[in-house]
């Protein structure tokens, strides 16, 4: 399970350190992809043929659209041996990374954010407003 956050330089060549326990969890591949919250989504593969076989079940003029916003920006993913993931360009612009990166544990799978966005998000998320969420899931 991916738990916490941890903040990071992303590099030159847009790389960027992955932290030693999300590595394990991950595996050798697995798939990065744009988020819908001007994030990028990291998906260990188990989790990524379960998202993508949710979205594959969708009717064809539904889906497309999400197809081409998932699918069309997905790539695989392997870590190096200094533990970094490269970031695509379009992904890097897409999330608005630069220099700085949050990576942050969802439970399933991964986002990550450039460190200025991720701290208006964090900022937008009062706790009254999640408890109303979590009272409305039953949780």
């Amino acid at each position: 399970m991916f738990l916490g956050q941890y903040a990071h330089t992303v590099d030159a060549k847009g790389r960027v350190f992955v932290p030693a326990k999300y590595r394990e969890e991950l595996g050798d591949t697995f798939v990065i992809t744009r988020g819908t919250a001007k994030c990028i989504t990291v998906y260990p593969m188990a989790e990524w043929e379960k998202f993508t076989a949710k979205i594959e079940e969708l009717p064809q003029a539904q889906a497309v659209k999400i197809r081409r916003f998932i699918f069309g920006n997905a790539s695989d993913v392997t870590v190096d041996a200094q533990g970094r993931i490269n970031i695509v360009q379009n992904l890097r612009d897409y999330a608005g990374i630069d220099k700085n990166a949050v990576i942050l544990g969802l439970g399933s799978y991964l986002e990550i954010w450039s460190e200025e966005a991720w701290k208006t998000e964090s900022e937008l998320e009062s706790s009254e407003e999640i408890e109303d969420l979590m009272v409305a899931l039953g949780c």
